[in-house]
């Protein structure tokens, strides 16, 4: 049995949405067991709709909820009772707990993360890597997505290390990594990229391929993606902006004539639909933490029952996979090239 512990009160859909996607998931996956933590009579409320084994499931009440208007850190240290801090220390504290899922604030989750559960032996700083979809009909792992809006070159080394590990866990061989930058050549970028690129062509354990732009991120030619956390955050940002953009333009156009609607009624409706459920995020589930002592999986704050579903067989996945432990070896591995970085 993996044992992962889902926060119940986070997100904008919180305990309803996130209770139905418990119940979703245990159906799935008939070894999992779920522990729900927050307010055990709203949660119980809600667990009396579905069908579910209750073999497999436990609630954990807590008297507090941390929201997106908390101050991350001082909540962390101030609501010792919220059903984020609670289900962390479990994380923590219970050697079966292997996972944990929450669609809570981003900035709580990973301070929680970090101060609760701990850094991996030898990583710099932790990475949030989500997975996009690519047009070569596979998956790109960024990292980093915005946990670190600055960056020292160290630091993307781990990343494209972590990244590798994730990206192996999910079953790609051996992963691609490219440096994102503002040109392919070598010698583009700040020095932060310049001195990263070198490391990177140093570094044991990652197959580098150089640098990409922007617009190579979704292209298939490549698995991970290196990112400082504050260009990773405005890539993804901007390419679910341009996704949704497209698809209302796609709309608008469609809608403005009779022999529009009816080519798209007898001709294109299926692949539309195709698309829209390759570019729907709550197929993908959440946002990997990589460099924590255990697995930990932010969902998206508006996530619905299916991505609850998918971020908790994410997170299984994950954690069944071996991803922390692959991650400390690699980062080990790497040190000495690192020492002089």
């Amino acid at each position: 049995m993996t044992k992962v512990i889902l926060d119940a009160m986070g997100g904008d859909n919180a305990p309803e949405q996130i209770v139905k996607g418990a119940a979703l998931a245990l159906a799935q996956k008939p070894d999992l067991t779920l522990v729900l933590t927050g307010d055990e009579a709203r949660i119980n409320a809600c667990l009396a709709k579905e069908t579910y084994d209750r073999a497999r499931l436990r609630v954990v009440h807590c008297s507090e909820v941390i929201t997106n208007d908390d101050v991350p850190t001082a909540a962390i240290r101030q609501k010792k009772d919220s059903s984020l801090v609670v289900a962390l220390n479990m994380l923590k504290e219970d050697e079966e707990a292997a996972a944990f899922v929450s669609a809570g604030s981003t900035g709580a989750v990973l301070t929680g993360a970090l101060l609760r559960v701990g850094r991996i032996r030898g990583v710099s700083r932790p990475a949030v890597c989500p997975a996009f979809p690519t047009a070569a009909g596979g998956r790109v792992y960024i990292a980093d997505a915005g946990a670190n809006a600055e960056c020292k070159p160290l630091n993307l080394v781990h990343f494209a290390l972590m990244g590798t590990a994730y990206a192996r866990s999910a079953g790609i061989k051996e992963p691609r990594v490219g440096l994102v930058s503002n040109g392919t050549e070598e010698h583009k970028g700040d020095p932060l990229h310049q001195e990263a690129f070198s490391l990177l062509k140093q570094t044991p354990g990652i197959n580098f391929v150089g640098n990409i732009e922007g617009r190579d991120i979704m292209s298939g030619e490549i698995d991970v993606a290196v990112c400082d956390g504050f260009s990773g955050n405005v890539a993804i940002k901007s390419s679910e902006g341009c996704a949704l953009a497209m698809l209302k333009i796609i709309k608008q156009n469609i809608s403005a004539s009779f022999w529009a609607k009816l080519g798209y009624a007898l001709f294109m409706r299926g692949a539309f639909k195709k698309i829209k459920r390759v570019m729907d995020y709550n197929q993908y589930g959440g946002a990997l933490l990589i460099g924590i002592n255990k697995v930990v999986v932010k969902s998206h704050g508006a996530s619905k029952a299916p991505s609850i579903c998918a971020s908790l067989l994410q997170a299984a996945a994950a954690a069944e996979s071996g991803l922390v432990p692959s991650v400390a070896r690699m980062v080990e591995a790497a040190q000495p090239q690192e020492e002089h970085a």
